[in-house]
This record gives C-alpha cells, structure tokens and sequence, in this order.
C-alpha cells in the first residue's frame, strides 16, 4: 500500500480553557483530495493552522513525507512543500496575476539591473503563463490588475500560486464560500487539476454536496476529535451529518 504523505497524531491545542483539539487524527495521501469538515467549532481551523505553520500543537506530532517536522511559520511550511490558500486569497490587488504568482519570489533582471533591484517581469509572465495553461486556468487578460478579475478567477489565481510552489500539499479553506455555481466548477475542477499533477488537496468545506464530488476521501472532525475517515464514493450526506453531529457513520439500531 502507498503510505501516507502526511500523518498527523494525536494533536492537542488548548487556548486557555477551550480545548480546540483533543487529540485529533489526520492523513493525507500523495496526490489525492482530502476533505476536512465538521460543524462550527470541531477544530478545523486550528488543525488547519498548526498543518500549516501558523500555529503548534500542545501535544501530538506531524510527518510530511516520513519526516516529523514541527513548523513555526507558514514560510517554514511553504519550504517543506505545504501552501494554504486562505478566505481572503492573500493577493495583491493592484498587481496583475503574473506577479501575483511571484509575489515574495520575485525574478529579478539580470546583471547590474537586477542588482538595482529590477524585475524581470517578462520571465515572470511567461513562467505564469505556463502554470496556468497547466492547470487549465483562463483569466480575461494576465496584464490587468487582480481585483477586476472575477471572484473565480481571483481564486483560480491563488490556486495556481499555491500550486506552483508547493510541491506535496495545497490546502484550500472555503475556496467556493463566496462564488456562484459556474465559478464553483471551475474552481473544483482546478483543485482535481492540482491532485491529477501529482500535488494532494486538503478541502475544507461546510459544503457536503460538493465535498462528496471532488473528494476522494472524507475525514471528519467533531469537538476537537476526528470520529470518521470515509471514502467518498462510499458515503453520503445523511453520513457526513450524522457522524458530524452524533460521531457515528451508522445509524444506531
């Protein structure tokens, strides 16, 4: 059997006398998406925070790879291979796509110009380009600014970024909270995209419909604790409720 890209055990995160995690479970996979759900105030956030080095636990441990790592910044993270595409996307909005993509990673001219501190912005553009025709991603133009692009097309964007630079994880929070039912495809699409180029997805998502049609699996969290791991193709909503609200995936008798 393949073995987990990422394990994570028996985590523990209190915030004075919360416990935000009580020992919870997860795993991923190489290249396959994993959806993360749970009622308000299961603990996804703050898995998601310590999975991706804004936070650490009090107790338990993280593998990336075989490796037990203990991050202590999302640079840190980044640098192993993981990358999270947050809610509020991150994105510069007065600097079009191409250098959004490099934002922090910026390619600099050669020579005395770039030790001037200029930018390359046509290697920039054309290393964009190739990423978002990998990925499938058509945005109106990739000189204008990001924030006349679309709310799909913003998100598609930050995808990409998070993509090209992580290697091993992209972990996308609510990336479809805000958007209409024809950018939600897309950007479902764009995350099976991601997973079929060899890079796993972490979906986190209040959304069970539609974590039931990207998912390959299913990991549930409720009260800080993970009470179900379920493949997708075999679970249905009536599922995901009951084991976010009862922690049982089966009816009692």
């Amino acid at each position: 059997m393949t073995e987990p890209l990422l394990i994570a055990r028996g985590i523990r995160r209190s915030f004075g006398h919360v416990q935000a995690l009580r020992g919870a479970h997860f795993r991923v996979m190489p290249a396959e998406i994993v959806a993360l759900i749970g009622d308000n105030g299961a603990g996804k956030s703050t898995l998601v925070k310590i999975l991706s080095g804004a936070d650490r636990p009090d107790e338990g441990e993280v593998t990336l790879a075989g490796q037990r790592v203990r991050f202590g910044s999302p640079q840190e993270a980044q640098e192993a291979g993981i990358a999270t595409v947050y809610q509020d996307l991150a994105l510069a909005p007065d600097l079009p796509p191409a250098e959004n993509l490099f934002l922090g990673r910026e390619i600099k001219q050669p020579g005395l110009l770039g030790r001037l501190g200029f930018l390359d912005r046509k290697a920039m553009r054309a290393q964009a380009k190739e990423q978002f025709a990998t990925l499938g991603v058509h945005l109106k133009s990739d000189r204008v600014a990001i924030d006349t692009l679309s709310g799909g097309q913003r998100q598609s964007v930050a995808i990409a970024r998070a993509a090209m630079w992580a290697k091993k994880i992209v972990i996308l929070d609510e990336p479809t909270a805000a958007l209409g039912v024809v950018q939600t495809q897309r950007v479902l699409d764009l995350a099976r995209r991601v997973r079929d180029h060899g890079i796993s997805v972490v979906l986190i998502s209040h959304n069970m419909p539609q974590v039931l049609e990207v998912a390959d699996r299913i990991q549930v969290l409720r009260l800080g604790e993970t009470v179900a791991d379920l493949r997708a193709s075999e679970a249905s909503v009536d599922d995901l409720v009951r084991a976010m609200t009862s922690g049982r995936t089966e009816e009692a008798a």
